[in-house]
């Protein structure tokens, strides 16, 4: 299989490092084969890209799955189900033309120092669409309004959390963790193992949220490590 390294560039997640990724080259035919591999060895999409931080002297960025057909809800996870009783939740196969303007409106407003700003339908298309492989989009409607979507990609062996953007105003229910319960449920429901939420970095105050998520496995020196909440 054959790989590429790309230049050193400022870190998304740590503003005093650099970044460097490592990847996949080969044609879209091949990508679309082993992307559930490669996904099990810590890397992810990005568009038609498959990537792992690839970083000489940082490894913060750690691959994180959970467990879905073992996971263990906690009290503050169910009030957060409990707070978004009223949603009704759908899923499509389709990248549907108003998901951009409530993406557009998330990023500049959530993420105004992010290196998503600004929005731009080209971005958002070239970030989430993909020639060899078809995300679906778990939408949540609050009396027939959308209000947030959570993109996702079917694995062989569960699923990839890819982005999920929300509406700005309704930041008390807690959506991104609740985007987060529904696609355990969808893996579970499926009998699949893992859903894999990205990269946790500890040093990263944005990303501490994926690890609350029991148990989880981290991908670190070349093989999952298991983390099982202390009682």
């Amino acid at each position: 299989m054959k790989f590429g390294i790309t230049q050193q560039f400022d870190c998304n997640y740590l503003p005093d490092r650099k970044e460097q990724l490592l990847v996949c080259v080969e044609p879209p035919a091949i990508l679309q084969h082993v992307f559930s591999d490669l996904t099990e060895s810590g890397f992810r999409r990005s568009g038609e890209q498959i990537y792992r931080p690839q970083c000489l002297q940082c490894n913060q960025c750690q691959s994180i799955r959970v467990l879905a057909r073992s996971f263990t809800i906690s009290k503050s996870q169910k009030r957060v189900l409990s707070k978004n009783k009223d949603l009704q939740i759908k899923i499509s196969n389709e990248n549907k033309p108003e998901y951009y303007s409530l993406y557009e409106k998330y990023v500049n407003n959530v993420h105004s120092d992010g290196s998503m700003f600004p929005a731009s339908e080209a971005q958002y298309y070239g970030f989430i669409n993909c020639e060899w492989q078809s995300p679906i989009f778990i939408e949540a409607l609050l009396d027939g309004k959308l209000i947030g979507v959570a993109v996702t990609d079917k694995l062989r062996h569960g699923y990839s959390a890819l982005y999920t953007f929300l509406e700005p105003s309704m930041s008390k229910r807690s959506l991104g963790i609740f985007f987060i319960l529904q696609q355990i449920q969808l893996t579970a429901n499926q009998n699949l193992p893992y859903l894999y939420l990205g990269y946790q970095v500890d040093a990263c105050k944005k990303m501490n949220y994926k690890q609350n998520f029991y148990p989880h496995e981290r991908f670190f020196e070349d093989k999952w490590h298991l983390s099982v909440k202390n009682p």
